[in-house]
């Protein structure tokens, strides 16, 4: 194993009092710990003599404590330290409020270091520290710039200023340079081990940036090598050619009762022609909400299935899926309806309900042509006889493992063989900005739906702070009463199901209870069971619900054109992209559609994104300016995925990922196998092992 992936469980200077708390930081492996880049540097490099020192100024003094005493003032119940520090230059008071405990840590007639600052107060003139340390010992805390990390309760910036020194001692050794050194001088770029150390301990501010990007280039570099590898493994793959038929193309897109949008119809007829390849098909469909991208995808089915070939469709919650399986039924209507959904709660044709054995049986004869479903879809129990086609919506919510079982899946198609792999379609409803869509995205051919149908009225959106909410609850109700819905959203205090339900259901009880107790309203959250979910929004489609409440659930896969109202509370808590799904519930018939935006005490970001919200629709334009504001961590929620914070900082930075990207072109075209680089291909191989971001 990579001395890098070794737990910190099995590190001897981590105490295993601390494991769980570290990893709330996301902290688990020491090259977690190495890679850990500061939040900011506190300056405290300003070394000074004591006799030389200026009320006001932050500055590191350094000298013997002659004397450290705690003194009681015990009407104030204030206990106050007091030390005095010699340098030869002069004498220094130093003193601590309510820290008693610096008695034990600082001894008499030894030598130390204090940054902090020189104060003249009714105590008169006395020395405030901030932080101290042995003179003996190497800098961390004082005399420098001083790194200071995110922290959890019980892990302080300076806990970990001690823990990452010794893992430079025992573990940076271990740090194996992956870039070649051509391509590092090419690049300008310092070695691995010294941007580590830079990166936590920088001897001046210019420093901290080459060592970042040279972090960055590495992260950039691997990422674009396991794309260019996993686009020639695709392509080396066989599949089946499903053949264009522009008839049965014509004929469906005339039995819509809407026309296509130029760029439904720019990406239906790229996809069509990659079902034309031998090798298989690997795009992303990349549409707002409301775009298009579910006929698009019907289409591609269509083709499929007519030619006799099954298709998959893969969605991340039943909702979603049922979504999928009604839409597709209403718009191929026409045509052969073979379709089935297939969830954890159901399995069923698009005319009747089948018991589950029967279910996989047609499955496995190939009598259901389309098969939409959940996770449910890639149990070993469900074999296709001859899968073509795979379409993974939001998939970003799919793991790398999930995907690779439905690919195995065609290993039974006729004239295939057994390298055979099904067409891939991957679907996502957030736009990616350019500079994402070209680091993470390189082994995918993209479509864009960035046109919206004709005639959608903008959605009015406003930002509404505590004292205006009875108004728009007056709003509310005038509105339903003219025969119109409305969504009621919270948000995640922590990325679980109890509190998911819990946060919904006390608003749900104040709404039905105080402020709404004449209308009709529904419940959905997490903790809900599948059938009750179902139930649920089918009472609000049927509107038999003037309210839905509901959790971040309802981010997807509902369409109920009748609700016009959504408020969302607790804006300023979610990103731009969240909150323009959530918007996108709404303004689906030709009624006037609202979004609410409830705040509670919106920071300066926070509104920042808030009004960006209001001013666009685009969500194309919305993502660079969450990307702009937010920064590429919390866009792509990299704190999960192991990705180093400064490396996606520099995710901005198109010029550093267009460089990364010829290097790594330029060194596959010249050794694919990486025969002359083993420690980059060992890299490569637990790269590829990893939960990526595709």
């Amino acid at each position: 194993m990579n001395p890098l992936q070794t737990p910190l469980s099995r590190v001897s200077f981590i105490e295993k009092n601390n494991l769980k708390k570290l990893e709330k930081l996301g902290l688990a492996t020491v090259r977690d710990l190495l890679y850990y880049a500061p939040a900011r540097y506190e300056d405290l490099s300003n070394k000074k003599k004591i006799g030389g020192l200026k009320v006001g100024e932050t500055a590191t003094i350094a000298g013997t404590v002659k004397s450290i005493n705690n003194i009681y003032a015990f009407r104030k119940r204030i206990a106050v330290t007091e030390a005095f520090l010699d340098d030869g230059s002069g004498s220094a008071r130093i003193i601590w409020f309510n820290q008693p405990f610096v008695t034990k840590n600082i001894r008499e007639n030894e030598d130390y270091r204090f940054s902090g600052k020189l104060v003249n107060d009714k105590r008169g003139l006395y020395f405030a520290p901030s932080s101290y340390e042995s003179a003996r010992r190497t800098p961390t805390n004082t005399g420098r710039l001083v790194p200071i990390y995110p922290e959890t309760r019980g892990i302080t910036s300076k806990w970990l200023r001690w823990k990452i020194t010794q893992a430079f001692k025992t573990c940076l050794p271990n740090v194996p340079e992956i870039v070649p050194t051509a391509i590092l001088k090419r690049q300008k770029l310092i070695n691995i081990q010294k941007a580590i150390q830079t990166l936590h301990f920088p001897e001046k501010l210019k420093d901290i940036e080459a060592a970042q990007k040279r972090i960055a280039f590495e992260e950039m570099f691997l990422i674009q090598l396991n794309a260019l590898k996993s686009r020639k493994d695709w392509k080396e793959s066989k599949a089946i050619s499903i053949p264009f038929d522009e008839k049965l193309v014509k004929k469906f897109v005339a039995s819509l009762p809407f026309k296509l949008t130029n760029a439904q119809r720019k990406s239906t007829f790229q996809i069509l022609k990659d079902l034309e390849k031998k090798f298989p098909m690997n795009r992303l469909l990349e549409g707002d909400v409301g775009s298009g991208k579910t006929v698009v995808a019907a289409i591609a089915a269509l083709e499929a299935m007519m030619a006799g070939y099954q298709t998959a469709i893969l969605a991340p919650t039943e909702v979603l899926a049922r979504q999928h399986f009604e839409t597709f039924g209403k718009v191929l209507k026409g045509f052969s309806q073979k379709i089935g959904l297939l969830t954890n709660s159901e399995s069923r044709t698009y005319w009747k309900k089948n018991t589950k054995k029967n279910f996989l049986g047609k499955i496995k004869r190939g009598e259901i042509k389309i098969l939409i479903g959940t996770h449910a879809l890639i149990q070993k129990s469900v074999e296709f006889k001859n899968l073509a086609l795979v379409v993974i919506d939001e998939q970003h919510r799919f793991g790398v493992n999930q995907r690779a079982h439905l690919q195995k899946q065609a290993g039974n198609l006729k004239d295939g063989g057994k390298n055979t792999v099904p067409h891939l379609l991957s679907m996502t409803a957030t736009p990616i900005p350019r500079t994402l869509a070209l680091a993470f995205f390189g082994n995918l051919d993209i479509s864009l739906l960035d046109e919206m149908p004709k005639g959608r009225k903008k959605i009015g959106t406003k930002i509404i702070p505590p004292l205006e909410q009875k108004s728009v609850y007056d709003f509310i109700r005038a509105e339903i009463k003219n025969g119109r819905q409305a969504f009621f959203i919270y948000p995640l205090v922590e990325e679980s199901e109890k509190i998911d339900g819990k946060a919904a259901t006390e608003e749900y009880k104040k709404l039905s209870g105080q402020i709404f107790p004449d209308l009709k309203i529904g419940l959905l959250h997490g903790r809900m069971k599948p059938k009750e979910k179902e139930k649920i929004m089918q009472e609000f489609k049927d509107k038999k619900l003037d309210i839905l409440v509901s959790t971040s659930v309802i981010e997807v896969g509902v369409d109920v054109p009748n609700a016009t109202i959504m408020v969302i509370e607790g804006a300023e808590r979610f990103g731009l992209a969240q909150l323009h799904q959530f918007r996108g519930r709404v303004g689906r018939s030709e009624h006037q559609s609202h979004c609410f935006l409830f705040v509670d005490t919106p920071s300066s970001l926070a509104n920042k994104r808030l009004k960006a919200l209001i001013e666009s629709e685009d969500g194309f334009k919305l993502a660079e300016k969450d990307l702009e504001i937010r920064g590429p961590g919390q866009f792509l929620g990299t704190r999960q995925s192991g990705r180093p914070d400064s490396a996606m900082e520099y995710l901005r930075d198109v010029k550093l990922i267009s460089e990364a990207r010829l290097e790594a072109q330029s060194l596959y075209a010249f050794d694919p196998q990486l025969k002359q680089f083993p420690v980059l291909k060992n890299a490569l191989a637990e790269m590829e092992q990893e939960v990526h971001l595709e």
